[in-house]
């Protein structure tokens, strides 16, 4: 066993006690020699048993209230003693054969870190399944640009080099961290034996826009710290874009009945980026009806008016009222 790397699993969780238990469970039944494994759950001051469920399962408990999901995990991986750190939220379920792939992975070539687009569950709302369309899948296993931190596994040594995540930051502090691991002359690689199923995505279209709007707060900040690519881009644009069109429809409203024409382009234009995002999230499905590419329609209307609206309007985190930001889960 003195080869096999011992491995810190960090949690972030507010108020999550059942999905918390789940999660835990998935990474106790795992497969992954447990004499190597450790457990850390940052709780941001749940009142909901949290702590107790973490406790139950024998995990390490840190208490750090009010922070951001940034710091939560840098608190986390501060006090690991791993030489890996797996990344993996309250709200997750991961196979067991998660651990073992995610170390063989990191033993590649210059890789910093490896994960994997997330599962819906089997019971999902429509709004998900067209959500999930948005996650690019390929099989095997490749490089990318960019993983999701709801299961991210990293090499401890390279996230404390560069100071782990940027707690300046509320969302996209994921993408951030990746683009630096790759700013450093490493790879990232998804593989689609790293499965994990994702409980956190929002039922319905009014959860969607109110995630997407806090989500997308720190896009632009985040996204043009670099290094820019063709395929980052489009996620950098169209938000200032459709901000732009959304901004000319009411000046067209407002100079009405003038500005009717002005007006009409704003709803166009969106619709024509909803229209080619929604194509792209179909493509690759089998079978596909028209009901399909409605509801990816609507879907990708929704995401693409939070994202525009969330460079200009500072929203609360959906799960957290108006008492501040909590933490980011999804």
């Amino acid at each position: 066993m003195s080869g096999v790397p011992n491995v810190s699993c960090v949690i972030p969780v507010l108020d999550d006690a059942a999905r918390l238990r789940r999660c835990l469970a998935s990474i106790t039944r795992g497969e992954y020699p447990v004499e190597r494994l450790e457990v850390i759950v940052v709780d941001n001051g749940s009142r909901d048993g949290s702590d107790r469920v973490a406790l139950e399962a024998g995990a390490r408990l840190l208490v750090c209230p009010g922070l951001r999901v940034a710091g939560l995990r840098n608190r986390g991986a501060a006090a690991a003693g791993g030489e890996v750190l797996a990344f993996i939220d309250a709200d997750h379920e991961i196979d067991p054969g998660w651990m073992a792939c995610a170390i063989e992975d990191l033993s590649r070539p210059a890789v910093g870190a490896v994960g994997a687009p997330y599962l819906v569950p089997a019971v999902a709302t429509w709004v998900q399944r067209a959500f999930d369309g948005m996650r690019h899948r390929r099989a095997g296993c490749f490089e990318v640009e960019w993983l999701a931190s709801g299961n991210l596994a990293v090499w401890r040594r390279e996230f404390e080099r560069l100071h782990g995540f940027d707690e300046g930051l509320e969302t996209c502090e994921d993408y951030d961290l990746c683009q630096r691991l790759r700013a450093g002359g490493l790879r990232l690689l998804s593989d689609d034996r790293l499965k994990s199923v994702h409980y956190g995505d929002p039922a319905t279209l009014r959860q969607l826009f109110r995630t997407q709007l806090w989500h997308g707060r720190d896009n632009l900040r985040a996204g043009l710290r670099g290094p820019l690519t063709l395929r980052g881009l489009p996620s950098l644009l169209i938000p200032v874009i459709e901000l732009g069109w959304l901004a000319a429809g009411v000046a067209g409203l407002l100079a009405a009945p003038a500005g009717l024409l002005l007006t009409a382009s704003a709803p166009l234009g969106i619709g024509a980026f909803a229209a080619l995002r929604a194509g792209l999230m179909t493509a690759h499905r089998p079978g596909v009806r028209p009901i399909d590419i409605a509801q990816a329609f609507a879907v990708a209307c929704v995401y693409d008016l939070a994202r525009a609206l969330a460079l200009v309007y500072r929203a609360s985190h959906p799960d957290s009222g108006d008492d501040g930001p909590g933490i980011q889960t999804a």
